[in-house]
């Protein structure tokens, strides 16, 4: 992994004025946060910035504005919800530069924290425009990357500051590269990688990049459907893209050839219609499919064969369900296998980061998203990671 300077490499920084992108995107209901996990994961970087005296300047987005101002999409409305984490008063700043902020800095004493507006409600932050990034830049002394989640953008505060200002990464986005470096950039080996989700579509470029680096691929959810029509399995009236057949055969010819075992269920949890505890439940080999049946989950059989894949293994990756996990009972295969890495992980015998959306939802719903060595709440930015596609937040860091 290329060198990226972080905390530990500043000097003396009272009296500094550090512009740190946070990601403060946060879910909102009735004018209150109802997740601020993301809060939570920057809370250690501005609160030791702000211990060590610099004046924080927290850089966000909120939404997509798209260059304009709505007073909707301020960021003024998380303030509260961030004051509440840090427990500490911030002061919001309805500028990203000019005389405002400068009046502001002017106020703010060392060790105190100010929120900037939006930097979407400027066509410069997504352009990247270098003018808007110089325009921020003259106001810090350094720049401190914490969003991870929004390193897949080259924005100008995800991108371009580092090109203006002394640059390092915050201590989540450090824990997120080291825990990404573990699993795929210098992993023990052997390592297995959980892929599922609906379409295989949205998927392509990482079941590409995964058969060249891994020596399991497990493969679930609709996904799987996709895999087993490939193979000349009739999957009845389940989710499955007909038309990426000879794509799925020929990733499973690429992982043939760079030595991966492609994993596909061989017992499948069945039903004709797409419901809780339907009347028409049943289990069966991935031959006994009906017509009039769907495949909503992986079987007691192959779930357990995975099981015993994963104990094989020191290092594993995932990313997507294994069944239609939001219904009961085809959560059953998604649990399980959480569990047992869960168990894996916490005995020390294996190195386990998961991310994207459903999966971060997946591992709460089985109880152990505390249990995995690291799990990515950042959904684009993780996905582009196992596609092995350079992330421009990452790349500007270590230039």
């Amino acid at each position: 992994m290329s060198r990226f300077k972080t905390l530990d490499d500043l000097g003396d920084i009272t009296g500094k004025v550090a512009l740190v992108r946070v990601d403060l995107n946060l879910p909102m209901k009735d004018g209150s946060a109802t997740d601020v996990s993301r809060v939570e994961a920057v809370k250690p970087t501005i609160l030791e910035l702000a211990e060590k005296g610099a004046k924080v300047l927290l850089l966000a987005h909120y939404g997509r504005p798209k260059g304009q101002r709505f007073s909707t999409m301020s960021t003024s409305f998380v303030q509260g919800d961030v004051e509440k984490v840090l427990d500490k008063e911030i002061m919001f700043i309805p500028e990203v530069m000019g005389p405002v902020v400068e009046q502001s800095i002017g106020i703010l004493g060392n060790g105190d924290i100010g929120l900037l507006d939006n930097v979407r409600f400027w066509p410069g932050e997504e352009a990247n425009d270098p003018e808007f990034a110089r325009g921020m830049a003259a106001h810090g002394d350094f720049y401190v990357n914490d969003a991870f989640s929004a390193a897949h953008r080259a924005h100008a505060t995800t991108e371009g500051l580092a090109h203006h200002l002394p640059a390092y990464a915050g201590r989540a986005m450090e824990a997120e590269l080291k825990a990404l470096d573990a699993a795929l950039g210098n992993p023990e080996a052997p390592v297995a990688a959980v892929v599922g989700g609906a379409k295989v579509s949205t998927k392509l470029d990482v079941l590409t990049n995964l058969v060249g680096k891994v020596q399991h691929l497990i493969i679930g959810g609709g996904m799987a459907n996709t895999f087993l029509a490939a193979k000349g399995v009739d999957v009845g009236k389940s989710l499955c893209e007909h038309e990426l057949t000879d794509t799925a055969n020929r990733i499973i010819d690429e992982a043939a050839h760079a030595g991966c075992t492609v994993h596909l269920p061989y017992d499948v949890v069945v039903a004709k219609e797409f419901a809780a505890n339907p009347a028409s439940l049943r289990t069966c080999n991935v031959h006994e499919v009906a017509d009039d049946e769907m495949i909503l989950d992986v079987g007691p059989l192959a779930t357990e064969a995975l099981a015993d894949v994963l104990k094989t293994c020191r290092t594993l990756v995932w990313n997507g369900p294994m069944g239609a996990f939001e219904t009961e009972p085809f959560d059953t295969a998604t649990v399980a296998l959480a569990r047992t890495a869960a168990a894996l992980t916490q005995d020390g015998s294996l190195i386990s980061v998961a991310g994207g959306g459903d999966t971060v939802a997946a591992l709460a719903h089985a109880g152990v998203k505390d249990d995995f060595t690291f799990v990515s709440t950042a959904g684009g930015a993780f996905l582009e990671w196992m596609e092995g596609k350079p992330l421009p937040g990452v790349a500007a860091l270590t230039a």
